[in-house]
């Protein structure tokens, strides 16, 4: 009977052995865990970003040298110094405004690092609304981060100073190495939430909205459909806030928010975000 006990007692401290395994097994992944996908942790989030900053700030440049055709705005204005000179040409139809930062890199006063061309062609006067603006990149570079493609901007409601907005088609290209590129494709709305009285563009400040698409150098192809429109300031090198729906790749959808992160209050300049995948909650680090 003795024997026959303890042989009770150790069989069942094998099976609570084995449940323990597997429990532990069960509970290994965690909201503290680190994501491993290269793509959920901060890939495209970091991605995303920086190709919209980059696009903004394009945008906000031509802008900038097309509402002042002889640039001296652009250089009086804590913009770019002597780094830009830019050049108008009416009599061509469409006509064309380029603005050339040299094939060195010149510091901006901004601090950025340019160089490269931006050119735009439009018709009409550029600052009446609804006019297409092409603006297309001629080698390129911010930080030496190259961007290439063509966007195209429509002017919304130009009557009223601060109830501009933009509707915006982006095909464009960012590329940080030879063999590291992202492609941003999509239909966006562009508010100028701040700033536009100033005269100052670093303390302009845009909000975006809309979808696209987002295809990283490994192949795998991401939609951005934007819930909460992203905020971006021109003196800040990220999204400070935003929620995003991301449908990847192979049909998951995880929900992206650059408000929230490791530090700091919400919605401030700093290079965090949250990502929601089912249940578990992530904080990324953006690059």
């Amino acid at each position: 009977m003795i024997s026959m006990h303890y042989s009770t007692i150790l069989k069942r401290g094998a099976f609570l052995l084995v449940f323990a395994i597997f429990a532990i097994g069960g509970c290994k992944k965690t909201d503290s865990n680190p994501l491993t996908d290269d793509d959920d942790a901060g890939g495209y989030a970091s991605d995303a970003s920086r190709i919209e900053w980059l696009s903004n700030d394009a945008i906000s440049i031509a802008d900038a040298a097309g509402n002042f055709y002889n640039g001296v705005y652009m250089k009086t204005t804590n913009t770019f110094g002597t780094c830009a000179i830019v050049a108008i040409d009416t009599v061509s139809t469409p006509h064309v405004l380029t603005i050339r930062f040299g094939n060195e890199n010149c510091m901006c006063l901004d601090g950025k690092n340019r160089r490269g061309n931006i050119i735009v062609t439009y018709n009409g006067q550029y600052t009446s609304p609804n006019i297409i603006h092409t603006i297309k990149y001629d080698d390129y570079y911010v930080n030496n981060i190259r961007l290439s493609g063509n966007t195209k901007v429509t002017r919304i409601d130009t009557t009223v100073v601060g109830n501009w907005y933009y509707n915006v088609k982006v095909d464009d290209t960012m590329t940080t190495t030879p063999n590291k590129y992202v492609t941003w494709k999509g239909s966006l709305t562009r508010k100028w939430i701040t700033g536009y009285a100033t005269g100052d563009r670093n303390d302009d400040v845009y909000s975006i909205s809309g979808n696209t698409t987002l295809v990283r150098e490994n192949g795998h192809l991401f939609t951005f459909d934007i819930q909460t429109p992203l905020k971006f300031a021109l003196d800040c090198d990220f999204a400070e806030s935003g929620v995003v729906n991301v449908t990847g790749f192979n049909g998951d959808t995880r929900v992206l928010n650059y408000a929230l992160g490791n530090n700091g209050p919400a919605g401030t300049c700093d290079n965090f975000a949250q990502l929601n995948v089912g249940v578990h909650v992530y904080q990324l680090t953006l690059y």
